[in-house]
Order: structure tokens, then sequence, then C-alpha cells
């Protein structure tokens, strides 16, 4: 699994796919934080992680889109496959290299929030400031980097899966585009209500399993400080879902 993830780690820099996604999520995520804080006068962050979560729909796919589907266009699946390695050690690899850039992307991300602590002391201080909050709730933001971490990893194991199933990577992008859209917008179309403030969704059943496909809505505890176990094991058990189904993929194509 090792030598895989040292692999997929040095493929990210080779090719020009992780400046890219690096490069891109992190103007993305600085000028975010600076409009929904600084120029919003507020010192909430729940517009900027929602708005980031959003932002995934397309991020996600930059990093999985290549990490089976490359191999199939490049004819070296079949190495992978009769590698002195197991199969869900090379799955293993691959996502934990994905992930790794991503987490990464996401600390890196959190220097974004240094100007607001520096502007609550400074209107502690008793100098003018935009802001109409007394700070940061420091609480709130770890709760949500945190939930962001696991949310991006239940997404990564998706892209994976979707790309051990494409024949390229444009298809990959493409598809895992569209399911994580579904995955994250479900949430948004679930609180919609008609002229009488009515569920557009008018069935309990139908509302509820909504809400549990919609990734989105497990969010909320984290955001609140809140450390939510059950939003942890959700994350976690989709994240095993969406690897063991690639584990099958390729098992099947190794004794097919």
């Amino acid at each position: 699994m090792f030598a895989i993830y040292r692999k997929e780690m040095r493929s990210y820099f080779i090719n020009p796919i992780g400046f890219v996604y690096m490069g891109i999520f992190l103007v993305f995520s600085a000028l975010l934080c600076c409009y929904t804080t600084i120029i919003s006068g507020s010192y909430d962050t729940s517009n900027y992680f929602t708005f980031l979560i959003i932002a995934f729909i397309i991020l996600i796919p930059i990093l999985t889109m290549r990490l089976f589907a490359e191999e199939r266009k490049l004819r070296t699946e079949q190495l992978l496959l009769t590698a002195p390695v197991t199969i869900t050690g090379m799955v293993l690899g691959k996502y934990f290299a994905a992930l790794t850039i991503f987490v990464s992307g996401i600390l890196l991300s959190c220097i974004n929030f240094i100007p607001l602590y520096v502007i609550s002391a400074a209107e502690r201080a008793g100098e003018d400031s935009a802001l109409n909050h007394i700070g940061p709730v420091t609480g709130e933001i770890v709760g949500s980097v945190i939930a962001v971490i696991l949310l991006g990893a239940a997404l990564i194991a998706v892209g994976t899966l979707i790309s051990a199933l494409t024949e390229n990577q444009l298809s990959a992008a493409v598809v895992t585009i569209g399911v994580i859209a579904a995955m994250v917008l479900l949430n948004f179309v679930n609180v919609l209500t008609d002229s009488d403030g009515q569920p557009i969704i008018g069935s309990y059943v139908i509302r509820a399993v909504v809400d549990w496909i919609s990734v989105l809505s497990r969010f909320s505890a984290f955001s609140n400080g809140i450390f939510d176990y059950s939003s942890l094991l959700y994350y976690i058990s989709l994240s095993f879902v969406f690897l063991f189904l690639t584990v099958r993929v390729y098992e099947k194509r190794r004794w097919g």
C-alpha cells in the first residue's frame, strides 16, 4: 500500500494536477473567507464552510478523476492487477494519496482565519473595526474543519469508485460532479417550501431518505461546535462502503 501511496503522491506533483488543485483551492478559499467574513462585517464562518462544501462539487473530481481512469488510459492497469500488492492495498494507497492532498489544502486554508483573530484582538483593544461581533468562535471553526475533512473523505471515496468504473478522466470527472452535486444539494431541496409554507417534498419517508442521502445535513452539529458521533460514524461508513465497492470492482477484474 505504501508503495502505491508514494507513487500517487509523486504523480500529483509530477503532473500539474496537484499544483492546479492546491492553487485553485487556496485562492478560492481565501477569497471566499474574506467575502463571507471581513467584507460582510461578520465573524460567523458558517457561510464560508457551506459555500466551500458546495465548491467540492468541482474540486473533489479534480483530485479523483485520475486515480484509476489514468491507469486504464495509459494501459498500466494490468500491471497494478499483477503487482505484488493486494487489491485493498492498491485502492487504499490511491485513496489516501488523494485524501492527503485534500487534508493538506484544508489545513493550509486555516490561515484564512488569522485575520479574524487579529481584528478581534484590535477590537478588544479599543480600535475601530468593521466587524460587529466579539470575535470568531474557535469551537465552531474547529468543529467545521473536522466535519469538512470527514465529508471530503467520504466524497473522495465516491470519486475513487467512479474513477474505477469509467474509461477516461473526463468521464470520471463529469460523473463524479453529478453524483457529488446530488449528494450535497439534496439538502437544499429538502428544506424548500411552497407558497403556503408546506414542504415541497410532502412525504415524510421521501424526506427522510433525502435527508439521509444528503451529506450536508450531517454537517450542522459540527458547525455548532458539537462533536456528533453519529455523523462521524455516517461519514466513516460512507467512505468504507464506496472503498469496499471499489475493491470489489478490481477483484472482479483480476479474477474475471
